[in-house]
């Protein structure tokens, strides 16, 4: 018997939403906001007490998944667990909606496992679109990613395994204040966040200038509050202020040089000199 049989034998086949709120309040979508509002369980692993709040408001059997979250435990043992928690309450049967800040899809490997594992198991499972850091990034910083072009990577795990990136185009690096930390160790230190930054000062100066401005930048969770973008040479980097949810915003050095041949291919007219 294949899975959409067994699915069709069940008398309340489970099924499965993961959807965002943004990154501040208004952001959430009305599709999102109804499915937090219908849904038979809704877990929620968010960033702030109040739209901890909000959500069991909205949905009485609103569930936090943060109680997985262990200072003993590796990073990986808390996602899983909170996959497994999920997938049990599917597995019951439930319209289960999971709730998570900003957009459910950005850096967010327990959601895209338990959608991976729910479709395996033969449920219905989707992910719903939500405002990101990147995308507040985008509007505070009046940066357009189609002009030069945009790169985008886990501070981490670029340093790690060397990415290739072009300097002539916008670079983002995320989790700037905790890389190297596989783990979760609070309370978090600045004076360790910044170990991680003299190893990525280090690399980018092999690309940019000691001097070159790079933007720290942390969106804004409130209405009333501005977000907090400080711009800082790239050597001074270390000696910055920094948060957990800080991000790095990189602009590029210099003009891309266009390829004459592709643009002869193209029937472009080259630029002017």
């Amino acid at each position: 018997m294949d899975k959409s049989t067994l699915l069709q034998n069940k008398p309340y086949p489970g099924s499965l939403t993961v959807v965002g709120t943004g990154i501040k309040a208004g952001q959430i979508t009305p599709d999102a906001l109804s499915c937090i509002e219908r849904a038979d369980k809704v877990l929620f692993i968010v960033t702030d007490i109040i739209t901890s709040l909000w959500i069991q408001k909205i949905n009485a059997t609103a569930e936090d998944l943060a109680v997985f979250y262990q200072p003993t435990d590796d990073r990986q043992i808390v996602y899983l667990k909170m996959v497994e928690r999920i997938l049990s309450c599917v597995r019951k049967g439930l319209s289960v909606c999971v709730v998570a800040y900003g957009h459910p899809g950005v850096f967010a490997f327990p959601l895209h496992e338990s959608i991976r594992r729910a479709r395996l198991e033969g449920f219905k499972a989707r992910m719903l679109p939500g405002v990101s850091s990147e995308d507040c990034l985008f509007a505070d910083l009046n940066i357009d990613p189609g002009s030069r072009g945009c790169q985008s990577f886990e501070a981490t795990d670029f340093l790690v395994y060397r990415r290739k990136f072009d300097p002539t185009s916008s670079l983002i690096l995320w989790q700037i204040a905790i890389i190297g930390d596989l783990g979760y160790n609070p309370p978090w230190r600045e004076n360790c966040a910044r170990l991680g930054l003299d190893a990525l000062v280090e690399y980018l100066e092999q690309f940019y200038d000691a001097s070159h401005t790079t933007i720290i930048y942390q969106a804004s969770q409130y209405p009333f509050c501005d977000p907090i973008i400080q711009r800082v040479p790239l050597g001074r980097l270390p000696e910055a202020h920094v948060t957990p949810i800080s991000t790095l915003y990189v602009p590029p050095k210099a003009q891309a040089t266009p390829c004459r041949e592709m643009l002869t291919r193209l029937s472009i007219p080259f630029p002017p000199r």
